[in-house]
């Protein structure tokens, strides 16, 4: 019943001019559904790491001690100053090379190219947030801080149930941009041939020759992870909304 709709679907889309005889072919559809799983996986790995990676480089720009402050102000100025994908391409090419002459494993090199780009993506989106949370951080009233210090709050403590917590309502629109912007990122997976759903649509298309087609629905399916990535910032923002912070 399934394969008489879908054929029935691509009929009448081609009728319109548009050529989506893939998805009747069993081997091709599965090859673009895994893609657009991969994709998934993805977004769900490095959206959490990026975060994770952007407190700990925001938390090393604030510390106040020159021997953190100083490595992580230059990662982020060479990190932000040079494109994703060169650094996908020195990270797989060189630093995964060098990995694999240099460690001697029973199973070989464990990082696979899925695992180089959730690293590269992660830590190139995470010096994006480590700048925002950083704006947030500095724009903690100093009363606030003085507040804290004589509770007797240590500097782990400051920065952990003070600074981090309001610097996160201030800086929420942006991280919510960053994100977005992660999630489009991702398509730079292909550039290494991990199966993301880019990846899995050239294959498609080189033998097809659909690019219009397979490219609409890429948009589609990006423009509605983006979209709920949106909505689920805008439900944080409300959710966090603290008045007269951050406003």
């Amino acid at each position: 019943m399934s394969e008489t709709l879908l054929a029935q679907a691509v009929a009448a889309l081609r009728a319109v001019g548009l050529n989506y005889a893939f998805v009747l072919d069993a081997g091709e559809r599965s090859a673009f559904l895994r893609g657009l799983g991969v994709t998934l996986q993805l977004c769900l790995l490095t959206i959490p790491a990026s975060l994770a990676a952007g407190v700990l480089i925001a938390a090393a720009l604030t510390s106040g001690r020159a021997w953190l402050v100083h490595p992580a102000r230059a990662f982020v100025e060479l990190t932000r100053n040079t494109p994703t994908l060169v650094q996908l391409y020195c990270a797989f090419l060189v630093l995964n090379m060098l990995i694999t002459q240099h460690v001697k494993l029973p199973g070989g090199n464990p990082l696979t190219p899925f695992v180089w780009v959730v690293i590269v993506v992660s830590l190139h989106k995470g010096v994006f947030h480590a700048e925002a949370l950083r704006a947030g951080i500095e724009a903690v009233p100093r009363v606030t801080l003085e507040a804290a210090r004589s509770l007797g709050f240590s500097q782990r403590q400051l920065l952990s149930r003070v600074e981090l917590p309001l610097a996160l309502r201030f800086a929420l629109p942006s991280l919510i941009n960053n994100l977005v912007d992660l999630v489009k990122m991702t398509a730079v997976a292909s550039a290494i041939a991990v199966g993301d759903v880019t990846y899995e649509s050239i294959m498609i298309w080189t033998q097809r020759d659909n690019v219009l087609e397979l490219l609409l629905l890429i948009l589609i399916f990006f423009g509605l992870l983006t979209w709920l990535v949106s909505l689920a910032g805008r439900w944080l923002e409300e959710r966090l909304r603290m008045p007269g912070y951050g406003q």
